[in-house]
């Protein structure tokens, strides 16, 4: 890796000479690759029963795991049935930080390509309210498809400014991730275009960038609430320096110590203002763990926080969902339903519709009535469990028949006419839909394996 001569240059500056030289060294190795288990479909024993892969544990998060660079995870049928994100392990701690929890309200304000927001989903175990936002509308699809991989159903997905945002959720939630668009030297091992971009993005332009995202965030942060603001970047003017200018600029902040085992490092106070607070942050270097670099700090606002109440009226499910989950499924999902003429919902309680934003998917889209049948969608088939279906049909990992699955081929199905969930051992890939032997397969074509 050829590393910017400027970035050298600062970095021997402000480390010893044993450091930097650390450093740089761990730069020029072998980036680390990891996956996160999704817990929302797999358990920890389940999957050192069936995981495919050579794996260590990464000790800062229960469900995290390195492996080998080669394993190609992305194209394996686990990850098609969602047990798994692909994740960088050091950016795995954010929102091990943040310590979601169900019934919480939840902000995850640059949120794709949506790692975190599957972190944040799974230990709320589907449950509470997330807003899962980004501003880029190129990026907002990848974030909606890891969402629906990944059978995430307490999810509001929005495509709007920060300032936007905080206009409707003023001191709403509870808790925020604030994960924002930094320099991303951390990433210089893992990706060659962010060593070419380096110089493009100053790390003084993007700090004011940064501290405007972040008092729109602090906007929407109940009192009693807790924010972490994390960085892949090792850059001071991006970590210490805007932490130390939060603590000035917000009185009602405080800094809440991250534990530092593992390796993990505290932040350097004098790398800003010399607030020994800042050693209650935390860095993740690639000389000091397995990882490629993260900066975050964990901040608590003084008060109580008084959930604002917006319970949600249910509406009536379309009769042809009924008919649908009867034939089906042993049971019809439970939440709150909402009905948009011929779409379907359920909805994450505390959530309620407003025009003023761009909302691009609304917890779980359920599916449609179409000439009076329902046909549902491959979220709603994600977000099964597999013993919840009546009518189902699951296929071996060394089954040709499901790779012909996953390429959108069709098979062919003895069996009653209609819809049939499809899996791979007992975990659910898609809708296929039998008529005369033939099983229609209603894989979508943006998912398809076509390798």
């Amino acid at each position: 890796m050829r590393i910017p001569p400027d970035f050298e240059n600062k970095f021997r500056n402000l480390m010893s000479p044993e450091e930097f030289d650390e450093f740089i060294t761990a730069l020029n190795d072998d980036r680390t690759a990891g996956l996160r288990l999704n817990g929302l479909k797999a358990d920890l024993p389940a999957w050192n029963r069936i995981s495919p892969f050579e794996t260590r544990p990464v000790p800062w998060t229960r469900y995290g795991f390195y492996i080998k660079d080669d394993s190609r995870p992305g194209i394996h049928p686990y990850y098609h049935a969602g047990l798994y994100y692909i994740q960088e392990p050091s950016a795995m701690f954010p929102a091990e930080v943040l310590k979601a929890e169900p019934e919480d309200r939840v902000l995850d304000l640059c949120a794709a390509p949506g790692g975190k927001t599957v972190a944040l989903a799974a230990s709320m175990k589907n449950r509470g309210f997330l807003l899962s936002n980004d501003i880029n509308p190129k990026r907002i699809k990848a974030l909606v498809k890891n969402i629906e991989l990944c059978g995430i159903t307490n999810t509001v997905v929005t495509n709007e400014s920060p300032e936007r945002l905080s206009e409707v959720y003023r001191g709403f939630f509870n808790k925020v991730l604030l994960d924002v668009p930094c320099s991303g030297e951390g990433m210089f091992r893992k990706d060659p275009d962010a060593v070419k971009s380096w110089s493009k993005y100053k790390s003084e332009e993007l700090q004011g960038l940064q501290r405007e995202i972040f008092d729109h965030a602090y906007r929407m942060l109940s009192p009693g609430g807790t924010l972490v603001y994390s960085t892949c970047t090792f850059s001071p003017e991006e970590n210490e320096q805007n932490i130390a200018f939060f603590l000035r600029t917000y009185p009602d902040l405080y800094l809440i110590d991250i534990p530092k085992d593992f390796g993990i490092e505290p932040g350097r106070p004098d790398w800003a203002d010399g607030n020994p607070e800042l050693l209650k942050t935390a860095r993740l270097w690639p000389h000091r763990v397995k990882g490629e670099g993260h900066f975050v700090a964990l901040f608590g606002r003084h008060g109580e926080y008084t959930p604002v109440n917006t319970d949600s009226k249910p509406d009536e499910p379309l009769k042809s969902f009924l008919e649908f989950c009867d034939k089906v499924l042993t049971k019809k999902p439970e939440g709150i339903y909402h009905v948009d003429g011929p779409h379907m919902n359920i909805i994450p309680a505390g959530f309620e519709n407003n025009e003023k934003l761009r909302i691009i998917k609304t917890g779980l889209y359920v599916g449609e009535e179409v000439h009076g049948k329902f046909e549902p969608s491959q979220a709603f088939a994600m977000a099964l469990e597999w013993n919840n279906a009546k009518r189902k049909k699951g296929f071996s990992l060394d089954d040709p028949d499901l790779m012909r699955y996953l390429k959108g081929e069709t098979l062919f199905s003895d069996g009653e006419k209609g819809y049939i969930l499809i899996g791979v051992e007992n975990y659910p890939v898609g809708w296929g839909k039998i008529d005369d032997k033939r099983l229609k397969n209603l894989y979508p074509k943006g998912w398809r394996k076509i390798r």
